[in-house]
């Protein structure tokens, strides 16, 4: 994506079913799972950069032996500081005690992570500040094993209000208002009821203490725990969490917002955001790793042992459709195939913006993660030129050996044309600077565009902004003369703000929005804007249950190509000589490509939880007072 944005985080568990002398035999290492878990946490890199973080359980250690792990980072290359920072204490331990290192036991009490439970987390933050204390994963301590609570996620609620609200009235007086904070209380809250219930239950029958904690761990409902919890929460997650006893569970939201999948063998479970890095990890099939489904937890109990459970209510369910088109990795089977797809299925609109005319058409992409969907667009258009060259030899009956040649001639011109040169992250880089680094991010390939002659094709699998396009990549392909520059877009048109992780929160930063707004000035439709706010403010203190986005109002007057169009004219700069045109994904190709993952609200304001339309109200509440702010 050419506007690069952030997103959602990354999370990887790996949970060994084995004693680690097992390991050690077997692979020459205890510190198995430290190394699943830092390729695990490697292959997901792209989910995180603002920061990284790990902790560890380690299962029956002696009292006064330290039993949790836990390192993380806000550096530059954060994963690699976290296990630098592990692999330089194990080093040290061999230094100092060479002939204690291949002592198991000696090494599970003294060296970090040499543990039998590991969590990862990567961060890439859609808010607040790059502090330590907000990296993952967070830590709920407490003296009594079973009541310690480690919890990372991938995750973003619409109601921590209100859940803030609930915690308070259930007698607890949080310090902050996060929605991290917030999930970490509520189970935290449930996890010491369920202490408490079968404390209570087992004292009852005359157990000692000493001989209650064992069994409060074999016993222990997580399922419950987290069905309790997660009653009220309104948002897109997957969360992990480990007990200090040696529980553990991964939990998916009722919707799948987020994604998350699973793979167990008689060594193993883990745990991820995404298919291929486990399927790498492990040499792996697909086939072998299981997707979580919605509403359902991985749950893994302190005897090695698993099950996945349903802990919430069925909810339509609508996976994120960006994970599809652009977070994810492109590895995925599926994903690199709807990818393709999607692709694929703009040829007719690109052909037609050209007028048929291969000739004098050179194609090309930007960023590299548009590269899959790129191929998609080379297949079509190799389709319909071998196509059309069986049509005019069928038609032709007259065929000469000139004739012939003159139809084999054409053929499409695939070139790489934009060049990101320079590894700046201008998504984060301060207003009043971006500009003259997003100028010289990108360069050009001369020489293979025609000037005046040739029209280009860029491909982008996603126009959010629109601020990279004007201020950087079209002033610099029209260096090239091109006669026409079409750029389109794999997505459709991002119209409305995520509030479910990605960082697509304010209206005003949307290209596609602030067309519609220019659209409805220029027509003289301005009341539409007025209507709108004046419906959203009485509905502030309803329910969210109650709530109507009332923002699809804005594009209801306009088609998706006159939004497209005025799209064009916002992103051509005065200096700009070529024609411009902006080209979308449909809606109706969006759902064909990806069917199964039909999350779609940035694009149709169809948000699955009620949350969801009270972000989207407040969102244009802000934009119309010009409060420069979240709305959430």
């Amino acid at each position: 994506m050419s506007d690069a944005i952030k997103h959602e985080c990354g999370i990887a568990l790996v949970s060994l079913r084995k004693p680690l002398d097992f390991y050690m035999e077997k692979y020459g290492t205890p510190f198995y799972g430290l190394e699943k878990l830092h390729l695990l946490m490697e292959k997901q890199h792209n989910r995180g950069q603002d920061g990284a973080g790990m902790a560890c359980i380690k299962k029956d250690l002696r009292p006064g032996v330290k039993y949790i792990d836990r390192v993380r980072s806000i550096e530059t290359n954060p994963i690699v500081d976290c296990f630098n920072e592990v692999y330089d204490h194990i080093e040290h331990l061999r230094e100092m005690f060479p002939d204690k290192f291949n002592i198991v036991e000696w090494l599970k009490e003294n060296a970090m992570f040499c543990g039998e439970m590991l969590m990862g987390h990567l961060r890439y933050g859609t808010y607040g500040k790059n502090d330590i204390s907000f990296q993952h994963p967070f830590v709920r301590s407490n003296n009594w094993k079973t009541r310690n609570l480690v919890l990372a996620g991938n995750f973003n609620l619409t109601n921590v209000d209100e859940l803030f609200q609930r915690l308070v009235d259930l007698g607890q007086y949080p310090i902050q208002t996060a929605d991290t904070v917030t999930m970490l209380e509520k189970i935290g809250h449930f996890l010491d009821e369920e202490n408490e219930a079968l404390y209570n239950k087992f004292k009852r029958v005359g157990y000692s203490k000493k001989q209650i904690t064992p069994l409060i761990s074999d016993k222990m409902n997580v399922t419950n725990i987290l069905r309790n919890s997660s009653e009220n929460w309104d948002g897109g997650y997957v969360i992990g969490g480990m007990f200090g006893h040696g529980d553990g569970f991964v939990m998916r939201d009722p919707n799948g917002i987020r994604p998350a999948f699973y793979y167990a063998d008689e060594e193993i479970i883990v745990a991820a955001s995404e298919r291929p890095v486990i399927q790498t990890a492990f040499n792996l099939k697909a086939s072998e790793v299981k997707e979580l489904e919605p509403g359902h937890a991985l749950i893994l109990k302190n005897d090695n042992s698993y099950r996945v459970v349903q802990y919430a209510n069925n909810a339509k369910k609508t996976p994120c459709s960006f994970e599809r088109i652009y977070f994810s990795r492109g590895t995925d089977a599926d994903i690199y195939r709807e990818r393709k797809d999607l692709g694929k299925a703009l040829v007719p609109s690109i052909l037609e913006a050209i007028d048929y005319d291969l000739e004098n058409t050179v194609f090309s992409y930007i960023p590299n993660t548009a590269s899959v969907a790129y191929q998609g667009m080379v297949d079509g258009v190799n389709e319909y030129c071998s196509e059309n060259k069986k049509k005019l030899l069928k038609e032709e009956k007259n065929i000469t050996p000139e004739f012939i040649d003159s139809v084999f001639r054409v053929k499409p011109r695939f070139e790489s044309i934009a060049v990101k040169d320079m590894k700046l992250r201008t998504f984060i880089t301060q207003d009043n600077k971006r500009d003259d680094l997003v100028a010289h991010v990108y360069d050009v390939t001369y020489g293979v565009v025609r000037p005046g002659v040739d029209n280009l094709v860029i491909l982008d699998d996603s126009i959010v902004r629109g601020t990279t396009l004007r201020k950087s990549i079209i002033r610099i392909i029209d260096r090239l003369e091109p006669k026409k520059i079409i750029v389109v877009s794999s997505a459709p048109q991002i119209r409305y703000p995520d509030c479910y992780g990605i960082d697509m929160a304010k209206l005003n930063d949307f290209i596609a929005f602030r067309a519609a707004i220019e659209l409805l000035k220029e027509t003289g439709q301005e009341r539409v804007i007025k209507k709108i706010y004046r419906r959203c403010i009485k509905q502030l203190d309803l329910p969210k249950e109650k709530i109507v986005n009332h923002i699809r109002e804005i594009y209801k007057p306009f088609t998706a190509e006159q939004i497209s169009a005025k799209i064009a004219e916002l992103v051509k700069a005065p200096e700009v000589k070529a024609d411009v045109e902006v080209i979308y994904q449909s809606i109706e190709d969006l759902h064909k490509c990806l069917p199964d993952n039909n999350g779609d609200w940035y694009f149709t304001g169809n948000y699955p939880t009620p949350g969801g339309n009270k972000v989207v109200n407040q969102s244009f509440i802000n934009y119309f007072e010009g409060k420069d702010k979240r709305a959430y």
